[in-house]
């Protein structure tokens, strides 16, 4: 539908609500009330949620829809271990402030209903809660504390500021020190002292056991542990070797020279690439793992690749999405074996503009597993034992990077932004213990797969837009301007500039800086406090365009064995391919991706904020063995309390505002400064610090440093 009228329909519905035109929320009520077809219900229901979630209309006790406040707004509670908290509200940039006096008793991650009111902290806006609509919190993991004739849990979020308090024939027998998961039973209220109650659900180990904090954190995300036994008879029932009857009316692409190229320890190859030239022109083939084949609509299997939406990548352990029967096996692309494939066959004309193309269900067979670091010894360091090896393959490799290349270009060019960092690789020994932190460079090999996944996917959303038909999209909103002021003032300190208009910044500058800082010292903190002044990629039924890649057209198509929405999409696009996609199947699609694409945005989002804490967590045990030495750091960041110091291997730790000596410092928050009152003495982002580890807080996941005033500020060694 055309943007322009579904706004106006969107604004009509609006201002009928605040007509006092109550509309009821069942289906069957409604569509007497309405009197039109299912289709215009389902875009009236999207219409209806879309206005409920922005605040714009409200839900009365009996279930109908009216006008809300413009002064009242839904979101969803973050409180703080020191009694405030924020609500975070979809559409507004900043998050509400909430005094401790004003929480209305709500508990972490409550859906609420919160009043703006007229003052404001700092730059947030402040207001109260005056509704719990839902609990978003129903169990909590944390360490347990005996007492005589009851127990309390300690939680492990320190964002919760009450203890639990479990009476003792609830505790199941969990002793001092244990890490339990407690199950809430009352939500307590803080304005009448009464603590949140619960029961111990489950017992996960002592504190000191091997793994049991991972574990914690998993089970503090609730992330799933291991599949339902009928979703696991499910899979056991697919067959391991494709039939006869799977390959008709497929095209078959097995005698099409192909590799896949992954990491060394990958079990789940889905996506394999061949290449060849005809005349001028590159014919890239990107194959990708049919795993629709095997996880059919509304099954067990779907139903549980949904609630999981992706794959959890742990520092200790993976948390697939679809069972290894599945994943490692029938599904993955292994060498020598046929396999059954969604390909997009393009043709790549010397500029990189892909001038025509083919998708198409087939059938593959790979004819080498190859990893990165062989391609890379092939192509970088022109090693000939591993050419010798490969020789075969060697000619198809120099065409993947004289392609990849022109790609490259072609995408900086249009100013694509490339983050080009290193990622933190921990390794770990076999009880679970940091033994290093090490950087996880990027080489040729991971570039060109990214490279030829990034086109096909840029073709396969363009070839269904254009086809108007519902899909799920990879969209990427531009950055808020405050966010980019903010990077704007931190670069200044390495004299670097940025150039943006009060509302918006083009990728292209955000490229050229990253360009600037190309080989520097600074390139990895700098990049990745970029990447942080971004907002989130998300999934949407609405094409929005992509800012970070500078694409119109963008989806997630290339792992389906990991990502929830590219299995969905796969879904839609054999269906076209099959001309199955009529009237009904097109409704059908119209009313669940919606939920789709919400459900598959917050899983990923679970997935990273786990990933992230399982990090978090071993750079502060690693931390334990260097306390009292003295490391090279960058301000990374300046807040009231104190200042955060980046070390080189990426572990951040905090300089507490009080430990800061010779003057009493306060926060210059227009100039994102810590100034020394009587001094003058200034700290900025940016700015080389010598530091020593003065402490770790393994439960807090935090470490301590104090600034090392012997050492000199700005020397440039480099942290071990």
């Amino acid at each position: 539908m055309d943007k322009e009228l579904y706004n106006k329909r969107k604004n009509l519905i609006c201002e009928l609500v605040g007509d006092e035109m109550y509309i009821p929320m069942k289906e069957k009520e409604m569509a007497i009330f309405m009197q039109v077809t299912r289709e215009e219900r389902v875009e009236f229901h999207r219409i209806l949620e879309e206005l409920l979630a922005e605040g714009k209309i409200s839900v009365t006790s009996k279930g109908k829809y009216m006008k809300s406040d413009e002064n009242i707004v839904t979101g969803i509670f973050i409180s703080n271990a020191r009694g405030f908290g924020f609500v975070e509200v979809e559409g507004r940039t900043e998050d509400l402030f909430i005094p401790d006096t004003k929480t209305g008793g709500a508990f972490h991650k409550d859906t609420v209903q919160a009043r703006l009111l007229p003052g404001q902290r700092g730059k947030r806006q402040e207001a109260e809660i005056i509704k719990v609509i839902s609990h978003g919190t129903t169990q909590i993991v944390g360490t347990f504390q005996k007492s005589k004739n009851f127990g309390f849990v300690i939680p492990d979020n320190i964002k919760l500021s009450s203890d639990i308090f479990v009476p003792i024939e609830r505790s199941k027998g969990a002793v001092d020190g244990h890490k339990v998961v407690v199950e809430l039973t009352d939500y307590g209220n803080e304005l009448k002292n009464k603590k949140p109650e619960g029961k111990v659900v489950e017992i996960l180990g002592h504190t000191n056991d091997p793994g049991v904090d991972i574990l914690s954190i998993v089970k503090s995300f609730d992330l799933p542990m291991g599949f339902e036994e009928k979703v696991l008879n499910q899979a056991e029932r697919v067959a391991s070797k494709v039939s006869q009857a799977d390959m008709e009316g497929r095209e078959d692409l097995r005698n099409m020279q192909m590799v896949t190229i992954d990491g060394e320890d990958a079990k789940d190859l889905d996506d394999a690439v061949s290449i060849s030239k005809e005349g001028e022109n590159f014919l890239l083939g990107i194959h990708i793992a049919d795993v629709t084949n095997y996880v059919q609509e509304n099954s067990a299997l779907d139903r549980e690749a949904l609630n999981r939406g992706t794959s959890v990548y742990l520092v200790d352990r993976v948390i697939p999405m679809i069972p290894h029967k599945l994943s490692n096996g029938i599904c993955s692309l292994n060498q020598g074996v046929d396999r059954l494939a969604l390909s997009c066959l393009m043709t790549v004309n010397p500029k990189g503009e892909v001038i025509d193309y083919r998708i198409v269900e087939s059938v593959i067979c790979v004819d080498r597993r190859m990893t990165y670091t062989s391609v890379k010894k092939i192509l970088e360091d022109k090693d000939e034992v591993e050419r010798e090896e490969h020789q075969e393959f060697v000619p198809m490799f120099e065409l993947m990077e004289e392609l990849a290349g022109i790609l490259r270009a072609k995408r900086k060019k249009r100013g694509s932004i490339d983050f080009d960092f290193p990622e933190t690789k921990i390794i770990l020994d076999k009880e679970g213990h940091p033994l290093e932190i090490m950087p996880y460079e990027r080489n040729t090999a991971t570039k060109i797969i990214e490279d030829f996944m990034l086109l096909a996917n840029e073709t396969v959303a363009q070839h269904f837009y254009w086809m108007e038909l519902p899909f799920v999209y990879r969209t990427h909103d531009n950055p808020d301007p405050e966010k980019i002021l903010q990077l704007s003032v931190f670069i200044s300190n390495f004299g670097y500039g940025i150039k943006a208009s009060k509302e918006e910044v083009h990728p292209k500058e955000i490229q050229k800086l990253l360009g600037k800082i190309e080989g520097t010292p600074e390139e990895a903190l700098i990049s990745r406090l970029t990447l942080r002044s971004m907002k989130r990629a998300r999934y949407s039924v609405d094409c929005t365009g992509h800012f970070g890649l500078a694409c119109q057209y963008y989806c997630h198509f290339t792992s389906p064995i990991r990502r929830y929405p590219d299995l969905q999409i796969h879904r839609i696009i054999k269906e076209q391919l099959r001309g199955r996609l009529n009237e009904n199947r097109i409704l059908h699609y119209g009313e669940i991706l919606p939920a789709v694409a919400d459900r598959s945005s917050k899983m990923e989002r679970r997935a990273d904020e786990a990933e992230r804490e399982t990090d978090k967590l071993k750079k502060t045990e690693y931390m334990e063995k260097h306390i009292g030495e003295r490391f090279e750091g960058v301000i990374s960041g300046i807040t009231s309390w104190g200042i955060y110091v980046e070390l080189p291997n990426t572990v951040e730790g905090l300089i507490h505002v009080s430990s800061l000596m010779g003057d009493y410092f306060f926060y210059d928050e227009a100039n994102y400064e810590m100034v020394g009152r009587d001094s003058g003495k200034k700290y900025k982002l940016g700015e080389r610090i010598a530091v020593i580890v003065e402490g770790t807080d393994r439960f807090a996941r935090t470490v301590d440093f104090v600034e090392d005033y012997y050492g000199e500020r700005g020397n440039e060694t480099d942290c071990e």
